[in-house]
């Protein structure tokens, strides 16, 4: 009876009149959750770069491997590096052991036809986006490149390429971005709300990029 009567009052209170309103509400909620995530994905992409560099992202680290095996193919440069978080997948019944996610990247790219004396990968466990960056800049002085092109993560491109600029300014080396495009192991801007995935993506990067600011704009 009192659920017969809540539904009344219900149908009551949401009249015809009140649907347009709905309407407009969801596609103005949609629409601000579409912006969120495309102002995210910036890149600065290369013609050509000395090297490719694959940011760690143990989630996401196949679909940055295949991306990187495709613009290698391309002819954008002639090695792959690969950074290390020093994170392990899981359990591998052939290897009888948990392999490193950079392991992962490295069969993928094989895979993927990058010979496998054209990839490095640079040992020292990073525990971020800066200490990546950091990592690259070193690893560019001392093998006396001229420019990187780095492959993340769509929704962690503007957060890098902010980070990557810099860290590499004053340096004379080029430092150019290319995320992956979306619907790989990241879902599309236009439905990321619909996933797990998406709601551990875009709203905690917000976050991060805030802490960025605060913690490295004066460096």
């Amino acid at each position: 009876m009192r659920l017969a009567l809540l539904l009344t009052y219900c149908k009551r209170a949401i009249s015809i009149r009140h649907v347009p309103i709905l309407i407009i509400g969801v596609i103005v909620l949609w629409l601000g959750l579409w912006v969120a995530a495309k102002l995210l994905i910036v890149q600065t992409q290369l013609q050509h770069a000395d090297a490719i560099a694959i940011l760690s992202g143990s989630a996401v680290i196949e679909e940055r491997a295949l991306w990187a095996a495709q613009l290698y193919n391309k002819g954008f440069a002639s090695r792959v590096v690969i950074t290390n978080d020093n994170e392990q997948g899981s359990w591998s019944r052939a290897e009888q052991r948990n392999p490193f996610y950079y392991e992962q990247a490295v069969r993928v790219l094989t895979v993927a036809g990058v010979p496998r004396d054209a990839i490095e990968v640079l040992p020292q466990p990073v525990s971020g986006t800066y200490e990546e960056i950091l990592l690259l800049r070193r690893y560019s002085q001392e093998h006396h490149l001229n420019s990187i092109l780095v492959v993340t993560s769509a929704y962690h491109s503007r957060r890098a390429l902010w980070m990557g600029r810099r860290v590499f300014v004053s340096t004379g080396i080029t430092f150019g971005l290319a995320p992956v495009p979306v619907g790989s192991q990241t879902p599309s801007p236009a439905s990321w709300w619909l996933y797990v995935r998406g709601w551990q993506m875009i709203p905690s990067e917000y976050i991060k990029m805030i802490y960025y600011w605060l913690r490295w704009r004066n460096e």
